[in-house]
C-alpha cells in the first residue's frame, strides 16, 4: 500500500500552545532544542516521544524546536502546526510502500561521528528519513553524492546502498526514524555490502529513543 513517510519542523515560542492537535498514530517527536509539554510532564532537548492519543503540542519555558516524522496515507493532507507563536513547515515528504499484512517497528535514533567519521558502505531492512543536528555530511548512494547541513534532511530507501561521511573538521550527529519489520525490535538495522568491511573498527555511535511497534495508519 502506498504511504507518505513526512518530517515537518516545528518552532514553537515560549510557553505557547498550537491550536490543535495531533492526530496520526505513527508519530515519533525529537526535541532538538528547548522543551516540550506532555501530559503530566516535560520533554527536554535530544529526547524522542511516541504519542498514544491525540495530543495538543506546547513549548515548556524556553523557545523550542521540535523534529515530527509523520506516516500517513498517500494524499493525506498536510498537518503543520498552526498558532500565535508557532512556525511548522514540511521539510521532506517520501514515497513508501508497505505490505497492511505485515508486522512493524517506529525506531527513533540519534547516530553521531566523530570529526572525519565514516559509515562504511551498507544498507539498512527499512527506510527512513535523517536530519542533521549539528556538523555536515555527504551521502553517496545510486551514483550520486549530496552534502547535508544542520537541520537538512534526507531520506533512504533502505536497500539502497549507502558511504557517510561526515565532516572532517566538527562532530557530527543527525536524528534518524526508520520503519522496520517487527522482527528487529532490539536489533540492529544495518546490513554491510562488503564482507571486508564486517571486521573493521566503526566510527558511528547510536543512541536509541523509541522502539516502538505501530499499525499501519488507515488508507
Amino acid at each position: 500500500m502506498a504511504y507518505e513517510f513526512r518530517l515537518y519542523q516545528d518552532r514553537l515560542a515560549a510557553k505557547c500552545t498550537a491550536k490543535r492537535q495531533l492526530v496520526h498514530p505513527v508519530t515519533a517527536l525529537y526535541v532538538v532544542a528547548g522543551s516540550l509539554r506532555l501530559t503530566g510532564g516535560v520533554l527536554g532537548a535530544n529526547s524522542a516521544w511516541h504519542p498514544a492519543a491525540q495530543w495538543t503540542p506546547g513549548a515548556g519555558s524556553l523557545p523550542t524546536i521540535v523534529l515530527r516524522w509523520e506516516l500517513v496515507a498517500a494524499g493525506s493532507p498536510d498537518n503543520a502546526l498552526s498558532g500565535e507563536g508557532v512556525e511548522s513547515r514540511l521539510m521532506l515528504a517520501s514515497a513508501m510502500l508497505l505490505d497492511p499484512a505485515q508486522k512493524y517497528l517506529l525506531r527513533c535514533d540519534r547516530v553521531d561521528f566523530p570529526p572525519g567519521g565514516v559509515a562504511l558502505t551498507h544498507t539498512h531492512a527499512g527506510a527512513g528519513t535523517r536530519c542533521v543536528l549539528f556538523g555536515g555530511i555527504r551521502i553517496r548512494c545510486l551514483g550520486e553524492e549530496h552534502a547535508y547541513g544542520p537541520l537538512e534532511p534526507w531520506f533512504e530507501a533502505g536497500a539502497d546502498s549507502v558511504f557517510a561521511s561526515a565532516s572532517a573538521s566538527e562532530a557530527t550527529a543527525f536524528a534518524r526514524v526508520m520503519i522496520l519489520p517487527r522482527e528487529l525490535l532490539g536489533k540492529s538495522s544495518i546490513r554491510y555490502v562488503n564482507a571486508e568491511d564486517l571486521d573493521k573498527p566503526k566510527n558511528q555511535s547510536y543512541q536509541v529513543f523509541l522502539d516502538q511497534p505501530v499499525e499501519l495508519p488507515p488508507s
